[in-house]
C-alpha cells in the first residue's frame, strides 16, 4: 500500500515538473495555456484561494513592512540617485534632475524587491516551509484522484503535450511534425499567391476569345474567382486541409479523385527509382572509398559525374530511340498493366540520384576511415569488414541520408519531364498541364500534396538522425 502510494506520488510530482519546464520553455508556454485553458484556470483559482490563506502571504506581508518600516527603499533610492548624479557629472552628460530621480526609483524598486525575496527565502527556510506556487498547486491537485478523474477530458490536450514533452525522443518528433505542418501552409499560401498575381485569366483560355462578359463573369462566380484575395486563400487552405477541393476548371473533374489516381503513379515511379540508386550507389560508394585513385575508383566515379550531367529528357529519348525503336526490347510508352513500361522511367529518374549518392557514400566514408576511432578499432584487431560495416559506414551516413532525402524531393517535384517523355499520367504531368490555364485548385492540390510528402520524407529523415547519430540523441535529452 505504501508501495503505491510512493509510485503515484512520484508520478504526480513528474508531471508537475515535466509541466513546470513546459511553462519556462517560450515554444511550449502558450500551446500549455492554451489547449490546458480549463484546467489551469481551476487550478489558478486554488493557487489564489490557497495564497490568501496560507502562512507564505503572511510571511511575505511581515518581511515586506519591515524592510518598509526600516527606510531601505528610500535608502537604495538615495544611493542609486548619487550614483547617477555622479555618473552624469563625470562624464558630462546633460540630464535634468526628475529624470535621474525616476531612474534612481526603478533601480531601487528593483533592488528592494530581490532583497524582499531573498529575505523571504530565508525566513520560510528557517520557519520549514515552502513556497506555494503555481506548479505546487498543480502537483498538490493531482493527488487527489477526483481532480484528476475530472479533468482527464477538458484536460486531455494538456496532458497528451506534458507526455510528449517528457520524451526526448516524442518531443523531437513532434517538433518536427509541427515544423512540417508550417511548411506545408506556406507553400500552400506561397502557391496560391503566385497564381492568384498571375496574367492568365483562366476563364478567357478556357471559354476562349470570343467569350462574353456576361460568360466571363458567370465562370467567375460559380468558381469564386470574384472573391477577394483572403477569402480564396481560405477557401483553398480549408479544402486542402479537408481534402475537397471541389472541381477543376477544365473538365469539371474531381479533383481529389483525379489527384488520387495519379499521383500513387509518380509516387510508385520515384519510390523504385530511390530503391535503384540506393542498392547501386552505396556498395559502389564504399568501395570506392576503400580503394581510392584506383582504376576501380576512377571509372565508377566519372560514371557518376556522366550521370549528373545528362539531362533526363535528353536520357530518355535515346532511350527509347535505343531500347525501343531499334531493339525493341522495351514498351516505349507506360502502360499500369505492364511492368516493363517503368524500366526506361525508372532508371532516367534515377539516374541523377544514383550518381549524387555514389559520390556522397564516396567522400563520406573516405572522410569517416581515417578517423582516429577506426585506426583504434583497426589496432584492436577487429576485420577490416567489421570496422568498415559498424563504424565506418555507421558513422558515415548522415551526409548520405540528408542527400538521399533532399534528392527524393526533387524527384518527386520534377518527375514532369520524365513523365512527359514517356508519357506517363502521373501528378508532374498533371501540374505542368494545368499550369497554362491556371487551374488554380487542380495546380493548389497537386504542388501541395507533393510538398506534403516531401516534408513528411524529410521529417521522416530527420527523425532517423536520431537514431544514426548519438551525438543527436544526447542534444535530444539535454532540452
Amino acid at each position: 500500500m505504501e508501495l503505491a502510494k510512493s509510485r503515484g506520488t512520484n508520478f504526480t510530482e513528474a508531471i508537475g515538473d515535466t509541466y513546470g519546464k513546459l511553462l519556462q520553455n517560450s515554444s511550449y508556454r502558450y500551446f500549455a495555456l492554451v489547449l490546458g485553458a480549463p484546467v489551469n484556470l481551476f487550478t489558478l483559482l486554488v493557487h489564489r484561494v490557497r495564497k490568501a490563506g496560507d502562512i507564505y502571504t503572511s510571511v511575505q506581508r511581515e518581511t515586506r513592512q519591515e524592510l518598509l518600516t526600516s527606510g531601505l527603499q528610500e535608502q537604495l533610492q538615495s544611493e542609486f540617485a548619487e550614483q547617477l548624479h555622479s555618473k552624469v557629472r563625470f562624464f558630462g552628460q546633460q540630464a535634468s534632475v526628475a529624470e535621474l530621480d525616476s531612474q534612481a526609483g526603478q533601480l531601487a524598486a528593483e533592488r528592494f524587491e530581490k532583497i524582499a525575496a531573498e529575505r523571504l527565502d530565508s525566513r520560510l527556510r528557517e520557519k520549514g516551509l515552502a513556497r506555494s506556487t503555481f506548479i505546487s498547486t498543480f502537483q498538490a491537485l493531482l493527488r487527489h484522484p477526483w481532480f484528476l478523474l475530472l479533468s482527464i477530458i477538458p484536460g486531455f490536450p494538456l496532458y497528451l503535450l506534458i507526455f510528449l514533452y517528457s520524451s526526448p525522443y516524442l518531443k523531437y518528433i513532434f517538433e518536427r511534425l509541427v515544423m512540417t505542418v508550417f511548411v506545408i501552409f506556406g507553400v500552400a499560401v506561397l502557391v496560391f499567391t503566385i497564381l492568384y498575381i498571375s496574367p492568365f485569366d483562366p476563364a478567357v483560355n478556357i471559354l476562349g476569345q470570343t467569350a462574353t462578359d456576361a460568360q466571363i463573369t458567370e465562370f467567375n462566380r460559380v468558381y469564386g474567382l470574384d472573391q477577394p484575395y483572403l477569402m480564396q486563400l481560405w477557401d483553398n487552405v480549408k479544402g486542402i486541409a479537408m481534402f475537397d477541393l471541389g472541381k477543376s476548371f477544365a473538365g469539371n473533374e474531381d479533383i481529389v479523385t483525379a489527384i488520387g489516381r495519379k499521383f500513387p503513379v509518380t509516387l510508385e515511379l520515384t519510390l523504385l527509382s530511390m530503391l535503384m540508386a540506393i542498392v547501386i550507389a552505396i556498395p559502389i560508394g564504399i568501395i570506392s572509398a576503400t580503394k581510392p585513385n584506383s582504376w576501380f575508383d576512377y571509372t565508377f566515379m566519372l560514371i557518376a559525374l556522366i550521370g549528373l550531367s545528362i539531362p533526363s529528357f535528353w536520357q530518355g529519348l535515346v532511350f527509347i530511340l535505343g531500347f525501343s525503336i531499334k531493339l525493341q526490347w522495351l514498351p516505349a510508352t507506360f502502360s499500369p498493366n505492364n511492368w516493363l513500361t517503368l524500366i526506361m522511367p525508372v532508371v532516367v529518374l534515377g539516374t541523377g540520384l544514383t550518381a549524387a549518392i555514389a559520390r556522397m557514400t564516396r567522400a563520406s566514408t573516405l572522410e569517416v576511415i581515417h578517423e582516429d576511432y577506426i585506426i583504434t578499432a583497426t589496432a584492436k584487431g577487429l576485420s577490416k569488414r567489421k570496422v568498415l560495416l559498424k563504424h565506418a559506414v555507421r558513422n558515415a551516413l548522415i551526409p548520405i541520408v540528408t542527400v538521399i532525402g533532399l534528392q527524393f524531393g526533387g524527384m518527386l517535384g520534377g518527375a514532369a519531364v520524365t513523365e512527359k517523355v514517356f508519357n506517363i499520367s502521373g501528378l508532374g504531368s498533371y501540374i505542368v498541364d494545368k499550369q497554362f490555364i491556371p487551374d488554380i485548385p487542380a495546380i493548389m492540390g497537386g504542388v501541395v500534396y507533393t510538398a506534403i510528402t516531401i516534408s513528411l520524407i524529410n521529417a521522416t529523415i530527420d527523425i532517423l538522425y536520431a537514431f544514426v547519430d548519438p551525438r543527436i540523441r544526447s542534444k535530444m535529452k539535454q532540452y
